[in-house]
């Protein structure tokens, strides 16, 4: 097995480097800066003047960064039979090609190939063209901080469901009740429960754009009422997210020893108050 060494290799390189693996390390540089540079290349390309002069350098180096991506992407379904996750040949592939990661990868490349496949009318071909800024989801698999967030997110889902749930409900009361209280006064900007649903969602995130405001004694009593508690209610979710983020920081931070005397393991924890760290035996 020569052929399956080297795709446990190449399987290894395209994970997220170790520590000590530089081949691992230099190659997620490269594939993050690469992300970077389309993500800037798609940006530039919406100012007629540069996308107008630099158009042929636009086009080669969206063609070279294609390239790399497909032969990225190919390399990653046929080695990914070396994780014990997805070892049959055919369906363990298939598996892989559906996780997250593996339709971030395809969804980075895909647009540039549908035209060549499929007649587009231009506009539809202008709006894939613009798809290829998800690629900039690719640095996912190579940053170990947007892997913390998302472990973050994960951890964090159902309270932020119920927080999400909340807002929701608030955001229909606070529309109502302006609505009932502000359409006789202003029929055309408080004309329905949804289109005062934009004026709950400004006043809730405390943006107020003033393009609708309440001008009766009640609406305006509400008004305050409901801005102070969208205050109160968006501070929740930074709160969760805050307190998930000190937990999975203090787990990455954790690390395990062996007592020389009692050979039972310490776990060495950082704390995060004076920067030291806790010894606690784990029996």
């Amino acid at each position: 097995m020569i052929g399956s060494d080297r795709k446990s290799e190449i399987f290894k390189v395209l994970e997220i480097a170790e520590e000590d693996d530089s081949i691992s390390k230099i190659f997620d540089i490269f594939i993050m800066s690469l992300i970077s540079l389309n993500v800037v290349a798609v940006i530039l390309e919406t100012v007629e003047s540069l996308a107008l002069k630099y158009a042929t350098f636009f086009l080669y180096f969206e063609v070279a960064s294609v390239a790399i991506f497909s032969i990225e992407y190919i390399l990653r379904v046929w080695s990914a039979t070396s994780d014990d996750k997805f070892k049959n040949p055919i369906k363990g592939r298939l598996k892989f090609a559906f996780t997250p990661l593996a339709l971030v990868d395809l969804l980075a490349i895909i647009p540039f190939y549908l035209p060549v496949f499929i007649a587009f009318d231009l506009r539809i071909l202008r709006a894939l063209r613009l798809m290829r800024i998800t690629r900039i989801l690719k640095i996912g698999r190579y940053s170990k901080a947007v892997t913390t967030f998302g472990n973050v997110i994960r951890n964090a889902k159902e309270e932020l469901v119920i927080t999400a749930g909340a807002v929701l409900i608030l955001l229909i009361v606070s529309s109502s009740v302006l609505f009932y209280t502000e359409n006789s006064a202003q029929p055309d900007l408080f004309s329905s429960i949804p289109a005062t649903m934009w004026w709950s969602v400004a006043t809730l995130t405390t943006v107020g754009y003033g393009d609708m405001y309440p001008i009766t004694p009640l609406g305006k009593f509400f008004g305050a009422f409901i801005a102070l508690l969208g205050i109160g209610l968006f501070a929740l979710p930074a709160g969760i997210l805050a307190s998930k983020f000190a937990e999975e920081i203090r787990r990455d931070n954790c690390i395990e020893k062996v007592c020389p005397h009692c050979n039972n393991k310490l776990k060495m924890e950082d704390d995060i108050s004076t920067g030291k760290l806790i010894g606690k035996y784990d029996f």
